[in-house]
């Protein structure tokens, strides 16, 4: 046990899950010891919120590594060659989204799981959702990003019979800044038993869907 963290390596025989590192708070140092400690352990690391200069370094010290610059998801290891697929659908109101749709993505990809992406299909124009419907439909999870006012996990809620997460996006401007009309909207849903994560937290949402995966 290090001095400054104390990894939980008995989480996933508790939860079914490793523990993941919260990574936007923490220095490069601290980083690294704590990459160390999981490599200690024979195991890949998965750390969120990681800003690209602490990536490239991070990336220097651990060249088996991946990072998508859009999320700022960092790995250490190597994802699952053969991740489940057809469980976990990710719905986005708009291109804005990228940056929680792939940190949902990679979050379920770390732990075996590979959603299908469905981008840009807002209220504004409901045809581009209505289009997608019977597909939508053979998934067992759906995890629905949308920022501004947030109306679209209300919708797909009258409309699918699914788990339903739903995440706010700090997308917009005005009095939608920083996704907190996108929450109150979305825990004011009249579509019954929506679950709602916080502002722009993809990774929570990833792992809300992997509970309720691995208990079916």
């Amino acid at each position: 046990m290090s001095d400054h963290f104390n990894i939980d390596h008995g989480r996933s025989n508790r939860t079914g899950f490793q523990e993941i590192v919260f990574g936007a708070s923490k220095t490069v140092g601290q980083i690294t010891d704590i990459i160390n400690d999981f490599q200690k352990k024979d195991h890949n690391v998965l750390i969120t919120k990681v800003q690209k200069d602490k990536a490239k370094l991070l990336s220097e010290k651990f060249p088996d590594n991946f990072y998508d610059d859009v999320s700022n998801i960092f790995m250490v290891g190597k994802f699952p060659s053969n991740p489940n697929n057809g469980e976990v659908a990710i719905l986005t109101a708009g291109t804005s989204d990228q940056y929680l749709v792939n940190e949902v993505y990679y979050t379920l990809l770390f732990f075996g799981k590979e959603a299908k992406r469905f981008q840009d299909i807002g209220v504004a124009g409901v045809h581009r959702l209505l289009d997608n419907v019977d597909e939508i439909k053979r998934y067992k999870v759906l995890i629905v990003i949308a920022g501004f006012e947030g109306a679209l996990p209300t919708v797909v809620g009258g409309l699918f019979p699914q788990p339903i997460i739903a995440v706010p996006a700090s997308v917009g401007y005005g009095v939608s800044e920083g996704g907190k009309v996108a929450l109150n909207s979305m825990l004011s849903s009249c579509a019954n038993g929506i679950t709602v994560v916080n502002i722009d937290n993809g990774y929570g949402a990833a792992m809300a869907a992997l509970r309720i995966l691995n208990n079916k």
